[in-house]
Order: C-alpha cells, then structure tokens, then sequence
C-alpha cells in the first residue's frame, strides 16, 4: 500500500487523546488542526478484482477526501510516531484497497468541524464512527452497509450510585461534545422537560474528560459502550443504567448529489466484502477489543 504521512501532521497536537462522546459521531474531538492544515495521508493499493465496478469511466483515479479526527483513542488517532491510525483510519484504508476506482486522502480536523465541512465540500465523506439519528438523516446521506453498532449509556464516577437514568441527571453537569449524537439525547431530553439536565459542551480531550467526572467537577457524561475502556484504563469512572440509545455505525455523505450516492454505493459493495472474509471483525477486535460489528447483517 502507498502511504504517505504528510508533514502537516507534526503541527498537530500530541499530547490529547480524545474526547468520550464520539458521536458515533461522536468523540469530541479537539485540539487537532482544521482539515487545511491539518494531518493528510493518501493511500490506495491493489484492489480486489470484485471490486471493478468502482473504475472510473475514462479510467482515472478519483480523488476522495475522507474527514476524520486525531483525538479519539483507538479510533482515529496519533500514535507516538504521529501515524493517523486506528479503527476508523484503517478500516478506510482496507476499503480503499477493495475500490480501484477511488484514492482516499484522510484529512484530520475538529470533530465539531467534521459536518461542516461536509457540507462545505472541504471533504467527501466524514470516517469518524457516526451514528445515525433521525436529526442527521434529515440532513445528510449515510451508507447502508453499517461497519460497527452501538449503545449509548450514562457514565459516571466509580463511587457514584445516585444515578441511574436521565431524571437523575436533572439540575446536574453532564459533559458532552457539540454536535455529537449524545449531545442530541441530553438536548432531546431538555426540549421535553420543563425541569432541565445542565449540559456542559466540552473543549477538552478524554484524559480531562475523565478527571473532571472522576472529581465531581461534572457529574456525569454520555458514551459508547466501547468507549470506557478506551479513554479509561484505570477504571475511574462506569456505565449505569439502561441504554438511552443504539444505532448502527456509518460514513456520512452529502445528500441529493448523484456522485455522493456513487460513492456510498461503492463503499457499502467494499463493506460487504470485508465483513464476509472476516476483516472487518478482525479490526474490530484489534483496535477495539472485541467484535462489536457481530451483530451486522453480512
């Protein structure tokens, strides 16, 4: 595979790691550079022979670009070299591979950034594990073919056995990220009730988003169930409760664009292939621990 890190990605900041509330879409993902400026890496190999209806008609290469993030451990990330890599990132370049008739350029920003710039045509397709939801689907075309599923559940510190469900979170801090799909649950939850939940959108990266819960500084967060282990290996903090939501995984594309639908179409025939040999399962477990893309139809 050609692989190329461009130089961009030494400005990026090292030192975060992420934010919780990956949104499936969702980690909050700050501190890392806009897509301008930020980490680029293209990369295309051999693809697979099945995959030939993906070539171009004049048989040029077209150039995607995918938005992602740098501060979503295990996801989309920095290793301690600065390779963007993680579940996401090389999911995207194992998809690149089985489509001959694309190349894929990974540009990294703030996760806030990530569907305004879609929108604005800066990237063409966000990688960025995002959950569908019905506010976002008013808005955006996702693929069908989804690579991972979720549940959503409150998170609170170790020693905390006052809360169990969003009534309790009533008149309490709970951080999240802008934009994120658990943001959409507590803002939901908030247009419903007269008595509100005090919702503090974060700026910072998961390393603080767990001393803040861990310390009382808020009261409680909102996450993937895969999350936990990600941002919080010395178990400080737990999940509670029943789950608020859950949803299938996808890319995000424009919608109403005849070549946007072209792509997700491509990329859902790619999918397919790498659930049925095993790939997408193998990924899975190696970046996230363990299969959470068991339950996906093949």
């Amino acid at each position: 595979m050609r692989n190329r890190l461009w130089t961009g990605a030494a400005s990026l900041v090292l030192t975060a790691t992420v934010a919780v509330t990956a949104g499936c879409g969702n980690k909050n993902d700050n501190g890392a550079a806009a897509a301008t400026n930020g980490a680029s890496a293209t990369t295309k190999a051999p693809a697979s022979a099945s995959s030939s209806a993906s070539e171009a008609p004049d048989g040029k290469v077209k150039k995607i670009v995918v938005g992602t993030g740098t501060q979503f451990p295990k996801v989309a990330f920095l290793d301690d070299k600065g390779k963007l890599t993680g579940f996401d990132v090389e999911l995207v370049k194992k998809i690149d591979e089985r489509l001959p008739g694309y190349e894929f350029d990974l540009q990294t920003m703030d996760f806030s950034n990530l569907l305004l710039s879609l929108e604005t045509k800066k990237i063409d397709f966000v990688a960025h594990e995002m959950e569908k939801n019905p506010e976002r689907e008013q808005k955006y075309l996702f693929n069908k073919e989804a690579y991972a599923h979720w549940r959503n559940k409150i998170i609170v510190a170790k020693d905390n056995d006052s809360i169990k469900s969003l009534d309790d979170l009533v008149g309490k801090k709970v951080l999240t990220g802008a934009t994120s799909a658990e943001a959409q649950i507590l803002e939901n939850y908030n247009k419903d009730h007269d008595k509100k939940i005090n919702i503090v959108y974060q700026n910072g990266a998961a390393n603080d988003t767990v001393s803040q819960v861990a310390t009382g500084r808020v009261d409680a967060i909102i996450g993937a169930d895969f999350t936990l282990s990600l941002i919080d290996p010395e178990s400080k903090l737990k999940t509670v409760g029943d789950d608020l939501s859950e949803a299938d995984i996808l890319f995000v594309f424009r919608k109403n664009e005849p070549e946007s639908q072209q792509l997700a179409d491509d990329i859902d025939t790619a999918i397919k292939e790498l659930k049925a040999d095993g790939t997408l399962g193998s990924l899975s477990k190696e970046w996230l621990g363990q299969d959470f893309t068991a339950n996906l139809s093949k």
